[in-house]
């Protein structure tokens, strides 16, 4: 193994809220703790935690409030939670009332096609662009930090192939409200990694170093390592990533599961570059977790072990 690091990425670890969003059975919100306790305990330091959506429609995030109130105190970490309209903002505002902790940063979704951004938001494009810059000034308003994604970025399920010059413009509009990242995912995990160079390529030359770029990969196809790959070569230094693979979307037919963080993590390390991840102790949360869920989870590297 490399031990002369060169270069460093981030970890976001969105495992206990996209990789939980799409699971049938109920998890219970102590489990949700635990899981979120032994991530920041092999190293996550930055993690998505909830979505402010309705229960109706996404039945496992309906304890958001309550497993942000329970959250570890911690100053070296960051709490995100997902806000896809004013309302979800207000809600992620009121965590932190009453001298409580609560969310340090939202993060917005923005669909870069207008069939899957109505399933999944109720928006088009248009309307999505107008409804993120409102709800980014009014974050930075009431002191939250917000960050960005655009979703669909690589190909739609219902629409197909979705434009470069789509995706750049909605991230150029994105861009003039400052927030903290711009992200893209490949929401269906139709991306290949000469996709990923070219279009983090062109967002990185629109960004110029004004504002970070951040990847999220789904693995459907499982070209998702390959794109993560591909993503740090073409400047990007912020991943995100689900413990186990687990994930999908509700709103997206046959999407599976994000890369595995364990997976990610293991690329980086083997390549030279530091995480601030240990990588035993999340494939030992990642084999703690499969025995609550009743069934192996689907990272490479975990089941290699």
């Amino acid at each position: 193994m490399y031990t002369n690091h060169t270069d460093t990425i981030e970890l976001v670890e969105v495992g206990a809220r996209d990789g939980l969003q799409n699971e049938p059975e109920t998890v219970l919100t102590e489990v949700k703790l635990g899981l979120i306790e032994r991530m920041i305990g092999y190293g996550a330091r930055r993690l998505e935690v909830a979505s402010f959506v309705h229960p109706r429609r996404v039945p496992q995030m309906a304890d958001a409030e309550a497993v942000i109130a329970a959250l570890p105190d911690r100053d070296d970490v960051t709490y995100i939670g997902l806000t896809l309209n004013k309302r979800g903002v207000m809600r992620a505002l009121a965590t932190r009332e009453g001298g409580m902790r609560g969310i340090d940063q939202v993060g917005y979704v923005l669909v870069a096609s207008d069939t899957f951004g109505q399933k999944n938001q109720g928006q088009t494009i248009e309307q999505g662009i107008a409804e993120n810059r409102d709800m980014i000034r009014f974050a930075k308003a009431e002191g939250l930090r917000a960050q960005v994604t655009i979703s669909a970025a690589f190909g739609c399920p219902f629409e197909g192939e979705v434009k470069p010059e789509t995706v750049l413009a909605i991230a150029g509009e994105m861009a003039a409200e400052a927030p903290d990242e711009i992200a893209l995912a490949d929401t269906i995990g139709v991306g290949t990694p000469a996709q990923v160079s070219d279009l983090f390529g062109r967002l990185g030359e629109l960004l110029g170093d004004t504002i970070p770029m951040r990847c999220h990969f789904h693995n459907t196809r499982g070209t998702g390592i390959a794109n993560a790959w591909a993503a740090y070569q073409s400047g990007v230094r912020v991943f995100d990533a689900s413990l186990g693979g687990l994930g999908g979307c509700p709103f997206a037919p046959k999407a599976t599961g994000n890369i595995a963080t364990e997976d990610l993590i293991y690329l980086m390390e083997r390549s030279g570059i530091d995480s601030g991840v240990d990588l035993e102790a999340a494939i030992a949360t990642n084999h703690w977790f499969a025995e609550k869920l009743g069934r192996e989870l689907p990272s490479l590297v975990a089941r290699a072990a």
